[in-house]
């Protein structure tokens, strides 16, 4: 997966400075740690820590695993009540809020037909499993707070968390960090970041990239103390006959969403963004800048279908740059 975001700072740091960082692949993606401690065994023990959440949250929803929360779930809950734990059903309730915002261009149940989607062999559902598009209604997911259960109303319902989870393992990893007295760093995870204070003294830098042109950027945002999501439609996907199939998938419609190519947000937490950044690409430019500028605290830039910028309100300085 090529990256989406360029963190840098603008000067050279003195070989002593304590900054410290770890890489690995997780999730399917780049997850990077970087933080900046005086005391190099706290660093090392906290760069640990962070590693083993981003694994844990990992074995705990990814729909590929089938030992995982999410894949049991799946399993299951066409037929029954299954209870989950608190951190999924919370988790749950935070994607149909997204939902319920959009309209339903947020919809973990998109994966009842997306999961026929074979991004690697160039694979497209065939009739009988886009037939299945009647699951996908996120109202198909029933929450029970009262036994921490939950039910899909629908017996072709599947869900996927691709679009929320990374951004909670952020959250997860930020939170680690700063309970252990972090102050400046950063957490990264494939589109979705988390930007903890500034670079001592300097903003972090992150660069928006270009869908169309790698290694491109369109804007280099200075950030501190920020979440930020990118979505796009160069991640995941094959041409056939001319058409971009991509991961980003249109509830209403089972296909690959087409009214934009690329969607950054910026927000106080990464879940949000992170569920966001997809909604607003499902929505394309009018809809999705209108849903940002009604959310408080969020902000917007969404590349359309051509290949133009579009700025949420807050955001509208950074034209003519």
């Amino acid at each position: 997966m090529r990256a989406i975001f360029i963190l840098c700072c603008l000067a050279v740091l003195p070989a002593h400075a304590a900054w410290h960082e770890r890489e690995a692949a997780i999730m399917g993606t780049r997850v990077h740690v970087d933080l900046w401690l005086e005391d190099f065994e706290a660093a090392a023990a906290l760069l640990d820590a962070a590693m083993i959440e981003m694994h844990r949250v990992d074995a705990a929803f990814s729909p590929y695993k089938p030992s995982s929360e999410l894949s049991q779930l799946n399993l299951r809950a066409a037929a029954t009540w299954v209870p989950v734990s608190d951190e999924l059903f919370e988790l749950l309730g935070k994607a149909r809020q997204v939902s319920v915002w959009s309209g339903g261009a947020f919809d973990i149940t998109y994966a009842s037909v997306g999961r026929y989607y074979d991004f690697r062999k160039g694979k497209v559902p065939d009739a009988q499993e886009r037939a299945a598009v009647e699951a996908i209604d996120y109202r198909h997911v029933e929450l029970d707070a009262s036994r921490r259960a939950v039910r899909f109303a629908h017996p072709q319902t599947y869900i996927d968390l691709g679009g929320i989870a990374k951004g909670h393992a952020v959250d997860r990893v930020a939170a680690i960090l700063i309970a252990g007295g972090v102050e400046h760093g950063s957490v990264s995870a494939g589109g979705d970041s988390r930007i903890i204070g500034d670079r001592r003294g300097k903003p972090w830098h992150i660069g928006v990239q270009d869908p169309r042109q790698d290694g491109v950027m369109v804007a280099i945002l200075p950030l501190e103390d920020t979440a930020v999501s990118t979505s796009g439609d160069y991640e995941r996907f094959f041409e056939a006959d001319g058409v971009r199939y991509h991961h980003i998938i249109d509830p209403g419609t089972g296909d690959s969403a087409r009214g934009a190519m690329g969607v950054t947000v910026l927000g106080a937490d990464a879940t949000l963004t992170d569920a966001l950044s997809t909604t607003l690409f499902v929505l394309g430019v009018e809809a999705g800048l209108a849903l940002a500028n009604r959310l408080d605290g969020i902000d917007a830039i969404i590349i359309d279908a051509e290949g133009r910028m579009h700025l949420s309100d807050d955001l509208a300085d950074l034209k003519g740059r």
